[in-house]
């Protein structure tokens, strides 16, 4: 069962995410807010009572909200709530938002027309650890100027093999260790060796730092 957290300003969204949430088995939204405020307080709501109630799996977050938005909102869980993982669910295709709530932590980054099927599968990935973005999100970020403020790797981006490169930009459009396999024909023990000798290298902690990385630096760079 994956806990689910549903923050969003309007209630009539929340409702409708809550009713078609509710049509699959594997998930249970255990609470809701209407700002980022809110949702941090709901947070540690279940960490106060960590021994009756166990804490969200993942919240599902809007970016534009009163009071506090979803980036500062993200930045907070991330780094307060570690066990939790911050799903961005929004209207607004916006190339600094995406960049923004990746770089405060966010595990994904999707809009709100994404068909169903496909957010359920998204939340099941990034409970899993993977980083879910939209296709044309991703597409869009690669394709604009690296941000004044980028996560900057020093050293090891030059040695990375046309191999690795691969792997770097099918991590930025959001695959997982499997659909990266199919897409390179190599085994998916191979991708997650692979992954760990790219991290090592540049010196990042994760697949979401990674991804940031990708989407900051370029198409160009994955030439």
């Amino acid at each position: 069962m994956i806990r689910l957290v549903l923050v969003d300003d309007q209630n009539l969204i929340r409702r409708g995410l809550r009713a078609l949430l509710k049509t699959d088995p594997e998930l249970e939204i255990v609470g809701e807010a209407e700002n980022g405020l809110e949702a941090i307080s709901l947070l540690e709501g279940f960490a106060n009572d960590a021994v009756e109630n166990l804490p969200p799996d993942l919240v599902l977050m809007d970016i534009r909200m009163p009071v506090m938005d979803g980036v500062v909102a993200t930045r907070e869980i991330c780094q307060r709530f570690p066990d939790t993982k911050v799903l961005v669910l929004t209207t607004f295709d916006d190339r600094e938002y995406v960049s923004q709530a990746l770089q405060a932590g966010a595990s994904g980054y999707l809009l709100k027309d994404t068909p169903f099927e496909e957010l359920t599968q998204a939340i099941r990935l990034v409970r899993k650890g993977h980083t879910q973005i939209g296709p044309g999100l991703a597409h869009q970020v690669l394709a604009q100027p690296a941000p004044k403020k980028a996560l900057v790797v020093s050293t090891g981006w030059e040695q990375l093999t046309p191999r690795e490169r691969e792997i770097i930009c099918l991590i930025a459009q959001g695959a997982s260790n499997r659909e990266i396999a199919d897409a390179l024909f190599i085994a998916e023990k191979t991708v997650k060796n692979r992954i760990t000798n790219i991290l090592s290298q540049l010196n990042l902690r994760d697949r979401t730092q990674l991804a940031i990385v990708a989407l900051q630096r370029g198409m160009d760079d994955f030439s």
